[in-house]
């Protein structure tokens, strides 16, 4: 069976970048007929780990692993993300087609300018600079604080390959470096259980679709210019999901098990 964890936004979100896709060129030929091979709704996703092709009586194992990485994320001694608001660059999504092909980025969102410092009265002390720690909710309550909860929103985007292999997607900004964590606590416990991954670092994305050369370069192009500026609503992170995949020309996926967050 082939595998992998991801992360799947709350139904406004999927409405709200649908919506914003209808209207690029890709909504445009897909109203039209066109197979742009859009992705379906309800299979909008962020990889947080690709694990690929595995024996079905290893599906346990990475059951077990993700119990632990999930119990990790929640364990007091384990947070050690801070809130950032940093787009990120994701590489493309794991497939044979796509592994020697160069990728191409389009500037997803221009990152927020630094404030500027505040300088003290003479005499007066300065005040201490303090990071705003991601707290879990489980987590927050155990302690009796009000949570800090990890928030993301989809912002920007771009393409992969060019030609045949163009793939459009939409990119993430917000608290990646708790999404990140989460990741990393995840891959650490499929080798933890020896379960065979894709080892390449974590590109958050979510991709929109797969038009290859049914679009021309002009529309293509039109397009990239119209997701750079896209940012969306913003939504907590609270689950990680297993789903399993069967590869085709409509593509299915089986949710497996979630985790909450």
């Amino acid at each position: 069976m082939r595998l992998f964890v991801a992360l799947y936004p709350p139904p406004e979100v999927v409405t709200h970048v649908g919506a914003y896709a209808d209207r690029l060129r890709i909504g445009q030929a897909a109203a039209d007929g066109v197979n742009v091979r859009r992705a379906s709704a309800d299979n909008l996703h962020v990889t947080l780990a690709f694990i690929g092709d595995v024996d079905d009586g290893r599906l346990p194992d990475v059951r077990d692993a993700l119990d632990r990485a999930a119990q990790g994320w929640r364990t007091p001694s384990r947070r050690r993300g801070t809130r950032t608001r940093r787009p990120t660059r994701p590489a493309e999504p794991p497939g044979p087609a796509e592994l020697s092909r160069p990728t191409e980025w389009s500037c997803p969102v221009e990152p927020a300018r630094p404030a500027e410092p505040v300088v003290p009265e003479p005499g007066a002390e300065a005040d201490p600079v303090v990071s705003e720690p991601v707290v879990s909710e489980a987590v927050a309550a155990e302690a009796g604080v009000v949570p800090v909860v990890a928030r993301l929103r989809l912002a920007g985007g771009g393409r992969f390959g060019r030609g045949r292999f163009t793939v459009l997607w939409v990119g993430l900004d917000g608290d990646v470096d708790a999404l990140a964590l989460v990741s990393d606590a995840v891959r650490t416990e499929l080798r933890r259980a020896r379960v065979p991954y894709d080892r390449r670092p974590l590109r958050p994305h979510l991709t929109l679709a797969r038009p290859g050369e049914r679009l021309t370069r002009a529309a293509v192009n039109a397009d990239l210019v119209e997701l750079a500026g896209y940012v969306g609503p913003w939504w907590p992170l609270a689950e990680m999901v297993l789903m399993r995949s069967h590869p085709g020309p409509r593509p299915t996926y089986d949710r497996l098990g979630s985790w909450p967050l």
